[in-house]
């Protein structure tokens, strides 16, 4: 019957490690010397095991048992007396654990001293009505040795199967559940001869921060808060762990007087990750350093305490909640009961209620519900946090890295991997960092390129059509003096004076002064097979590129030691200025060319060069799936942007909905688990966010005075004298707007063409967008 209790076969074997790391921390508080050292041994069945041969041995290296202790651990329903500061919670433990696993179960165990081992086997085809369990002796060679071990045989063939495929899933997954255990202890813990590294969060550094808001009311918000909260201590009871107000006596569930004063305390922290995850973010808790709950978010919900029949409302996240969230922490809560199973804490406990409480608040996270529904802003932990951190705009502003036209989420996501690869370069948070002030950089780079700065009293019609790429060919022929040669980028190579003779690495030097690093395609490059390239791509910014002939080149790639190499391309060439060239696309055929040599293969530039692409670069292709994501985080964003603009006159442009957008909208209010919205709908701009794309296509073309001169778009409009000049500046907008919204609110198949085209909307459109909110 114990086997028949629902547990995974990770939970079994977490079971069993549980009790060695009880044994490991009675060792550390007692301060007892321990030269062999804390390590934890499983042994899974190989693949090609016979079924009668097939068992998982876990061993440690801790004091070993006497014979009284023994009887007492593998007795059902036995438990320490000290409930509160262990793993091993519950006495069945054990015995549901190897059960579960399999029919004939041996432990062995010896102290330092002792000698022999001794032991019981429990065999479940043979055990009587009285329970009774053989003992087991074993001669020991070395009187030095201390332990305990545990072997499983005759094995459920389900669960060996699984035991027996999945060596790697396991160490991942102790390695989330006993994280903070091996981060913080000298233990160890292997499974079929390789060792559990802790699953470290990829979380942003301790110094990183944003400014949410501006001028006096500004707020400094780090991405990373600590926790160390503690209530008034309370009475534990050692027979039922109840926990409850002291000096009474005996407990008040069980009667017993065995009760003691303990300190209830939270503990650990909060913050954001250095990217979004669909399903790993949210909150761990933990119970003595194991974690009870992994990525959890109950906290991002809320349901008012007034209607407690009513919906519970997801708080986050809720912009571009397809690319899921960033809110992290890790939280101990020793005081807080949890289930037998180790997978849920007592959630009717009021210790669990009151730490939610101190997190979360017991308000709404977003402002303008908690308004409405009567609560004072909310400054809890987690509450902060989502205030800065919950809007996913690339730059400083959000702290999401970006490549100066959008964020680069999947770039961040393989930058994650390589983190908890333990890539040394990845540990720290510089690379992200560096990307957030390249976006940043980039794009008031970009900004300041196209567009003059202008005042009401300056703006005209020529100043708005040359913003809007109109040439001074086609306007008034004021410039009888320029050249289009006066446009290039200086060419220092030109100068009059005698050329400095320089070698090839002062002119690599020279490039890289002259160069700022480009995100988006600095990464590794590589195919199976073929080998890896790890590419630091820089754009130069004044000078010209020469390859080492002294020829100039869009793209000059450089190979360094160890699999590395540098590459630069020169914007102001031809392959690009004119012949209109992707960067990336004569990046990809350079280091083709060196995959090519290198693997010695016969294999066609251009194959490579196509899976490249497809494996390196997946948000460059003409997918349909790419575009549609790059365009439905580009309309979010906008949206969002054009909500604030609109909260004054909300109800006004609410009634301007067809009943068709009207019905839309709501159920997209209610697909997003969004029915708390509902009675307030049109009272504030936030149902912008759910109206159909083309909507908002709509209300820009009738209201661009709203819109335009900086407040959402960058492109001027009221400051324009001319009315020729205010529809051109709408219009251009709008037409990026357009193929936008058509992707994100129809399912449309679209050719290659189309494709492309709505990718440059994408880009141009962002462009367009002001660079603060």
């Amino acid at each position: 019957m114990l086997g028949e209790i629902e547990f995974d076969e990770w939970q079994c074997i977490a079971e069993l490690i549980d009790n060695s790391f009880d044994d490991f921390n009675e060792i550390v508080r007692s301060g007892t010397s321990w030269p062999d050292g804390f390590k934890v041994s499983v042994t899974l069945p190989s693949l090609n095991s016979r079924p009668a041969d097939a068992e998982v041995v876990i061993s440690d290296t801790g004091r070993g048992m006497t014979y009284e202790r023994l009887e007492q651990s593998v007795r059902a329903g036995w438990s320490s007396n000290d409930r509160f500061d262990k793993l091993g919670l519950f006495g069945m433990g054990f015995n549901v654990s190897t059960a579960r696993l399999g029919r004939r179960t041996r432990v062995l165990t010896t102290r330092v001293g002792d000698p022999e081992w001794i032991g019981v086997e429990i065999d479940l085809d043979r055990i009587g009505d009285d329970y009774e369990a053989d003992d087991i002796h074993e001669p020991k060679d070395d009187p030095t040795k201390h332990g305990t071990r545990i072997e499983i045989g005759r094995l459920n063939p389900e669960r060996a199967e699984w035991l027996r495929r999945n060596a790697a899933n396991l160490r991942t997954t102790l390695g989330k559940t006993y994280s903070w255990i091996l981060e913080n202890n000298p233990f160890e813990l292997w499974v079929q001869g390789q060792r559990v590294h802790p699953r470290r969060h990829c979380r942003w550094g301790d110094d990183r921060f944003v400014v949410f808001g501006s001028g006096a009311s500004s707020e400094k918000i780090p991405a990373y808060i600590p926790i160390d909260q503690k209530f008034e201590p309370a009475e534990a009871c050692f027979n039922c762990g109840n926990w409850q107000v002291p000096d009474k006596g005996k407990c008040d569930q069980c009667g017993s007087d065995r009760l003691t004063r303990r300190e209830r305390r939270i503990h650990g922290w909060l913050g954001v990750q250095r990217h979004l995850d669909k399903r790993e973010f949210g909150i761990d808790f933990l119970r003595n350093g194991r974690k009870i709950l992994q990525w959890d978010k109950q906290l991002f919900n809320w349901q008012n305490p007034n209607d407690p029949l009513g919906a519970v409302d997801m708080e986050y996240p809720i912009e571009l909640a397809n690319q899921g969230g960033r809110l992290i922490g890790e939280i101990h809560l020793d005081h807080v009961p949890v289930t037998y199973q180790k997978n849920a804490f007592e959630y009717s406990d009021r210790s669990w209620r009151a730490a939610v409480d101190f997190l979360r608040g017991i308000g709404p996270l977003q402002p303008e519900k908690a308004k409405r529904a009567g609560y004072e802003p909310n400054t809890s932990p987690l509450g902060r946090l989502h205030k800065g951190y919950r809007r996913n705009a690339a730059g400083t502003r959000c702290l999401i890295p970006g490549d100066g036209t959008r964020p680069i989420h999947e770039q961040t996501r393989r930058w994650a991997q390589l983190f908890h690869q333990r890539k040394e370069e990845y540990q720290p948070d510089t690379i992200w960092w560096e990307a957030v002030l390249h976006h940043d950089a980039q794009g008031n780079h970009a900004k300041v390129g196209r567009a003059r700065e202008q005042t009401p009293d300056q703006a005209d019609e020529a100043a708005v059509l040359e913003a809007l790429g109109v040439s001074s060919a086609q306007r008034a022929d004021t410039d009888s003096t320029g050249s289009e040669d006066s446009k290039h980028t200086v060419d220092v190579e030109s100068s009059t004076a005698p050329p400095k003779k320089e070698t090839f690495q002062d002119q690599l030097a020279r490039y890289d002064g002259a160069s700022t690093v480009v995100t988006a395609l600095t990464r590794d490059f590589g195919l199976p097979r073929m080998g890896d390239l790890q590419v630091t791509t820089r754009r130069l910014d004044v000078v010209r590129l020469r390859a080492e002939d002294n020829s100039e080149t869009p793209v000059l790639l450089v190979q360094g030691a160890g699999g590395t190499a540098t590459a630069y391309y020169d914007p102001a060439h031809e392959a690009f200025a004119k012949v209109g060239s992707d960067p990336a696309e004569l990046l990809l055929i350079e280091i083709a060319a060196v995959l090519k040599v290198r693997a010695e293969t016969n294999r066609g530039l251009a194959e490579i060069v196509s899976a490249l692409r497809a494996r390196c670069l997946p948000d460059t292709l003409a997918d349909p799936n790419v575009v549609a994501t790059q365009a439905r985080e580009l309309l979010a964003e906008v949206r969002r942007l054009m909500a604030v603009r609109i909260d004054p006159i909300a109800e006004e442009v609410f009634q301007t909905l067809s009943a068709d957008e009207r019905t839309a909208t709501e159920n997209e209010v209610i697909a997003n688990g969004r029915d708390a919205v509902m009675g307030d709908l049109g009272q504030n701009g936030e149902f912008l966010l759910y109206t159909p794309p083309l909507f908002s296509v709509r209300l820009l073309e009738t209201r661009p005075e709203v819109f335009m001169d900086g407040r959402v778009f960058t492109g001027p409009y009221t400051s324009l004298t001319s009315p020729s000049a205010q529809r051109l500046s709408v219009a251009k907008v709008v037409g990026y707007m357009n193929d936008i919204a058509m992707v994100v609110g129809f399912r449309v198949e679209q050719e290659l063409a189309q494709l492309q085209r709505t990718r440059l909307s994408v880009e141009l459109l962002a462009r367009e967008l002001v660079t603060t909110a």
